[in-house]
């Protein structure tokens, strides 16, 4: 009877695969097959003088479908269909479809699509506007390619194109992300001279570049440059800087910079996650107790923690060994109403868990559940999760049955299903893994795939006729 369960329990389990793209009589396929049908009628020409006459919708599902119609063996025709949808009053392409399409045409690995795409609008003269660029520039964004970006960023010119803040600011971005100061201070001093001015994006970008590279001093110094500009510096400016002081350890210059933002006020002034960053410096330094400090601090500034804020000190604290300060943390945040003792007290357990100290956090989140204080998916799932790998799967699934039963089931991550089920069957807890199969059946969760070869190891050595009957439910 086993064998027979598994052979039903697997064909449930691996449900014939339904096309991706259906050609199925849909608006969306029938706009998609007329842009295709064009595109491969007209390839070999400037496409884009004619592909406005095509009489259909133009929408991100219609052009995905067009994308997947011209991969792998018409990349080029795709790419500049996408360029040219992208440059139509009627459409906007969001990040969502610029990652779509560096996925499917792989343009971080294949770059020189773009140069062929550009060197094909010179060959057969093209008529090519800055929309166009500006598409091409974000497909470099996207893909993170910072020399083929700049290489685009010149060829405007050769279009009779003049690059706008915008196009600089991308291509800028890429170069900080990279480290590449130099050559990102040469792209901003280079505006200056096509009559552009830096905008608030172009210094937040080259402040957080030169931090990420230890040079804070020339980060601080473009704060003068850009009041010099009518840019006057706001809460996104001072934070990268704080930031860029605190990565680099320097907390004199970080409270400098935190008395100048208190100061200012106005569009300047710190925030929740001005102080948080402070407040996770001085903890990654080892000096919890100062980061203390700075909760009053917030408070007369009349700004709240919020859980980031009181994660990172009671991390902070466990760490150096002040648990005691960490309950008088919790209780202080909490009677402030920003923060709830469920999201405290799963931060303990986690911050327990990460110190190897199972048993107190088992002991924090027993007693969250015994005082009706519901824990989050994470602590849940992790604390879970490290009692199945101390072989306590048991223990694991008798915590999973007391959650279930306040409620708080949804908080557990579907995977340790599937993962306290293998673990059950496998210490012959046969009547328990019968219970969660009926749990899962209930839940709509069905078993990982990975774990069928495990499940079938059991049902060879046991005849349970319960078990098999709820797996094969599971399994559909």
């Amino acid at each position: 009877m086993a064998l027979s369960a598994i052979s039903k329990f697997l064909s449930f389990s691996h449900p014939l695969k339904t096309p991706k793209y259906s050609t199925l009589n849909s608006p969306t396929s029938s706009s998609a097959e007329k842009f295709y049908n064009h595109l491969r009628r007209n390839g070999a020409q400037n496409i884009e003088k004619t592909l406005a006459t095509v009489k259909a919708k133009l929408d991100s599902k219609c052009i995905t479908e067009v994308l997947h119609r011209c991969h792998p063996n018409q990349s080029q025709m795709g790419i500049r269909f996408f360029i040219w949808a992208g440059t139509q009053s009627s459409h906007r392409h969001s990040p969502f479809m610029y990652g779509k399409a560096c996925e499917l045409f792989d343009i971080k690995g294949n770059p020189s699509f773009l140069v062929d795409v550009i060197e094909g609008y010179r060959v057969q003269g093209s008529v090519v506007n800055a929309k166009v660029f500006k598409v091409v520039l974000n497909l470099c964004r996207e893909a993170k390619l910072a020399s083929e970006a700049l290489w685009v960023l010149r060829k405007m010119k050769e279009f009779a194109l003049q690059p706008d803040t915008t196009a600089y600011n991308v291509v800028i971005r890429l170069f900080c992300g990279k480290g590449e100061m130099d050559m990102a201070e040469e792209l901003m001093n280079e505006m200056g001279l096509s009559d552009l001015y830096p905008d608030m994006i172009t210094y937040v970008a080259m402040i957080r570049g030169f931090c990420n590279v230890g040079r804070l001093e020339d980060a601080c110094g473009l704060v003068e440059v850009m009041r010099g500009h009518g840019c006057l510096p706001n809460a996104v400016v001072y934070s990268a800087l704080l930031d860029g002081a605190c990565q680099c350890g320097n907390m004199e210059r970080a409270l400098e910079l935190l008395v100048e933002m208190e100061k200012e006020g106005g569009a300047c002034s710190p925030n929740v996650i001005t102080y948080t960053s402070v407040i996770q410096c001085f903890c990654k330094k080892g000096q919890a107790m100062k980061a203390l400090e700075f909760l009053d601090r917030m408070k007369a500034f009349g700004c709240s923690p919020n859980r980031v804020t009181v994660s990172s000190l009671i991390k902070g604290l466990c760490v150096e060994g002040h648990v005691e300060e960490v309950y008088k943390v919790i209780d202080k945040v909490v009677a402030g109403g920003s923060v709830s003792y469920g999201d405290c007290y799963s931060s303990l357990t986690l911050s327990f868990v990460k110190l190897k100290k199972l048993e107190e956090a088992e002991k924090i989140f027993r007693m969250m559940l015994a005082s009706g204080v519901k824990p989050d998916s994470l602590a849940c799932s992790i604390l879970i999760r490290e009692l199945c790998l101390e072989g306590r799967v048991l223990d694991g699934f008798m915590l999973c049955d007391e959650i279930e039963k306040m409620e708080f089931l949804s908080s557990i991550d579907s995977d340790l299903y599937s993962i306290l089920l293998v673990g059950l069957c496998q210490q012959s807890h046969s009547v328990e893994a019968a219970r969660l199969a009926r749990l899962m059946l209930k839940k709509g969760i069905r078993l990982k795939a990975s774990d069928f070869d495990s499940i079938v190891e059991h049902l060879e050595k046991f005849e349970d006729e319960e078990l098999v009957q709820h797996l094969n439910k599971v399994g559909k």
